[in-house]
């Protein structure tokens, strides 16, 4: 087959550029066509009978694939709404030899001659209007309406999503098709944390490199013990009710005294470099959180204030891509308690890093923490709270999630992501439809 790719979100970013690197920062739906890019490239390496062309507005950056003779890329210069308006034109202006063109993001071009997949990750925009610019508003509304009825198929990262898409759009089941996303390789042991932790050798961090995270945490000012919470901060993030039932924890002197008493009177002894610091008690515990400000997050940072809790809330923005694993792994606990996400990968990648999760019972999240999670109300801060404390003082559940978790991940890969999405494309073309 010959296929042609939207690359936009590959090259174009929403967030700047790595510091270090200069690369493309990517996250949310960027990440997701990058890692579908990357993966489709390696089975094109081993199976050649499918030529792909990546439709980009600039050239491509050095880290994306290198062009081979069934990899090819086309520049198509950014003039106007790209998607919809320069793709349109050079489609129009250009024979081109395609058998199926994907576009990995809400949108199709307005003149699309060919048979076409789109990407929907989720519907936030209609769950939460009000956190969107009323031109992206308009235009999410508009042009995905649009292009999920042109496209011959949907892919959407979460079952959740796709009962949202046949709700809203009234498009047959069988059209919507739900394609996991993967998760980076975010493992970063030293050799004495593999022992400890009996995970495999391959989980070593790159090179024999030797990890010190206490120096990563003393790099951003934290110290142990702290909950993490990682995401973009903004309202459906759900981060101003996690810090008021980090609050009433915080508060609640017969919690901490009961936390502390139950750990003290575990008498299993383990590796203490392997064991949460949950025995000192809340007095001593901060939240941690990570992610850089997105929309309405003024009301967020002003929340510890509100709760009595601004000296044990600490807001990172600028975290990098390497030093996140040490911030899972010394973790007393992961929470993400949204009110609604596409998928959740942080979830993931926190269990992949061998860190508990608390996580909201709502929309997608249970299918990224199958059996692993444990389950929180998020309207609730009570709950919120009340899951806290049970996985601090519950030593062999802790134990229990962290296994369930190493488990969990395994169920997820962007190779098999990759492979999905061209047997569903394969399954369009040989139906005809």
């Amino acid at each position: 087959m010959n296929i042609g790719i939207n690359g936009y979100e590959t090259v174009i970013s929403r967030f700047g550029q790595e510091q270090k690197t200069g690369l493309v920062k990517r996250t949310g739906s960027s990440e997701y066509v990058f890692k579908l890019l990357q993966n489709l490239y390696q089975i094109s390496l081993q199976d050649t009978s499918n030529q792909f062309s990546i439709f980009l507005p600039d050239k491509p950056g050095p880290d994306l694939p290198t062009e081979t003779a069934t990899w090819k890329y086309v520049v198509v210069p950014k003039k106007s709404i790209w998607t919809l308006i320069d793709l349109s034109w050079y489609f129009l202006s250009h024979k081109l030899d395609l058998d199926f063109f994907i576009s990995p993001t809400h949108y199709l071009p307005i003149y699309c001659p060919y048979p076409a997949i789109i990407s929907v990750m989720d519907l936030s925009y209609l769950h939460f209007p009000e956190l969107f610019r009323s031109k992206d508003l308009w235009q999410l509304k508009l042009w995905t309406r649009f292009s999920v009825n042109k496209a011959k198929r949907v892919l959407t990262i979460s079952q959740a999503s796709k009962n949202d898409i046949i709700k809203e759009y009234g498009v047959d089941k069988d059209k919507v098709q739900v394609t996991y996303p993967g998760i980076k390789d975010k493992r970063l042991y030293s050799s004495s944390q593999a022992r400890s932790l009996k995970v495999s050798s391959r989980l070593s961090a790159p090179n024999n490199k030797s990890l010190d995270m206490n120096k990563i945490l003393e790099k951003y000012h934290i110290k142990k013990p702290y909950i993490l919470f990682v995401g973009t901060i903004q309202p459906r993030k759900n981060i101003a009710r996690l810090v008021e039932a980090f609050s009433l924890l915080c508060h609640s002197e017969s919690a901490s005294e009961r936390t502390r008493n139950l750990m003290q009177n575990k008498s299993v002894e383990k590796d203490p470099s392997t064991q949460p610091s949950a025995s000192l008690g809340m007095t001593r515990t901060s939240l941690v959180i990570i992610g850089r400000p997105g929309w309405m997050y003024e009301e967020i940072y002003k929340s510890p204030k509100k709760y009595g809790v601004d000296d044990k809330v600490k807001f990172l923005d600028s975290v990098s891509e390497e030093d996140l694993p040490a911030f899972y792994q010394n973790a007393l606990v992961f929470i993400l308690p949204s009110l609604y996400e596409g998928f959740g990968l942080p979830i993931l990648e926190a269990m992949q890093n061998g860190c508990p999760v608390i996580t909201s019972s709502v929309s997608s999240m249970p299918e990224a923490g199958g059996e692993a999670a444990l389950y929180v109300n998020p309207k609730d801060a009570k709950d919120i709270a009340e899951k806290i404390s049970k996985v601090l003082s519950d030593e062999k559940l802790r134990n229990n999630m962290i296994v369930k978790g190493y488990q969990q991940v395994k169920k997820f890969s962007w190779e098999k992501t990759a492979r999905e999405t061209l047997k569903i494309l394969e399954e369009v073309v040989n139906s005809k439809q």
